[in-house]
């Protein structure tokens, strides 16, 4: 392992890992105790998040002596913010999340993801089945149900008019920088003090929000690219009170699961992790526990 494509650090109590990608992008990653002797697990963030929202979870992995690295990913991480919006399409976020497994020369291992995190991680599972030892999706369903739903689901079509509004050229931007972020602060309702002076650190940054945005602005709402069968063990969790995913592509997930699943619901948001930490974590941490 290269010093010079991964250095550690501390700060705040919590631990850090620079990785410099073979794209020449250097992404800030928390991360457990680097001596855990435990499966690897990878932890994927969505918008507008940060790998802040892994802090808790990332100390019950980490105590049960799992190796963890939640990054924080393309256009959050300060040192790997390209500037077109066709650096963000999905192939090269898919690719980071390779690229830093190798760094950490990490042959396999159990990936978990929320909102875009777990559209990053269908895809993952989709292409590298042979790397990923079981996967976990918070919120998002298999993204060929998703996109059908957005489609042909009146439901799902209204939840996701918001994509269209994000895939507009600044005006986002200026929506939640007005009065001091407060647009962003409205979605973050679930989160506490201390990950929201986190996620403002970040999105204070010069383009960190336009990159953040440019997810949704490199990626086609119904595209006709297919993901197909999922082999890779997978456990999905859904809140009902999700005001962005409806129920009909949660329901037609389970068309593409082909190894070991689990489709639970739950009476939450779309904030998952944050309104129901213990029922999620336990879930997770069974799953992966399953799927050794």
């Amino acid at each position: 392992m290269s010093k010079k494509q991964i250095t550690y650090f501390e700060k705040n109590g919590e631990r850090f890992a620079n990785v410099l990608t073979r794209e020449n992008l250097t992404f800030t990653c928390r991360t457990s105790r680097m001596k855990n002797k435990g499966a690897a697990i990878i932890l994927l963030h969505g918008f507008p998040e940060t790998s802040r929202m892994w802090h808790k979870l990332i100390k019950v992995l980490d105590s049960k002596n799992y190796l963890v690295i939640a990054p924080d990913q393309r256009g959050y991480s300060s040192g790997a913010r390209p500037s077109k919006i066709k650096d963000y399409k999905i192939n090269k976020l898919t690719k980071d999340i390779i690229d830093i497994a190798d760094a950490f020369k990490l042959t396999n291992f159990h990936l978990v993801g929320h909102d875009w995190g777990a559209a990053v991680g269908w895809v993952m599972s989709s292409m590298f089945k042979n790397r990923i030892i079981s996967y976990s999706a918070l919120s998002v369903p298999h993204l060929d149900a998703f996109s059908k739903a957005i489609s042909n689901d009146k439901i799902q079509k209204k939840k996701s008019y918001y994509m269209i509004l994000f895939r507009i050229r600044f005006l986002p931007e200026l929506y939640f920088k007005i009065f001091n972020y407060h647009n962003l602060k409205i979605l973050w309702r679930s989160s506490d003090d201390l990950e929201i002076k986190n996620y403002l650190s970040v999105f204070r940054e010069k383009n960190a929000l336009k990159s953040a945005l440019h997810w949704y602005r490199a990626t086609s709402l119904k595209s006709t690219r297919k993901i197909g069968d999922i082999l890779v063990p997978t456990l999905l969790i859904y809140g009902k009170k999700d005001l962005a995913i409806g129920q009909k592509a949660v329901d037609e997930t389970k068309k593409y699961l082909k190894s070991f699943h689990l489709i639970k619901t739950i009476n939450s948001s779309h904030w998952l992790i944050q309104d129901s930490f213990d029922f999620v974590s336990k879930n997770i941490l069974n799953h992966i526990e399953t799927n050794k």
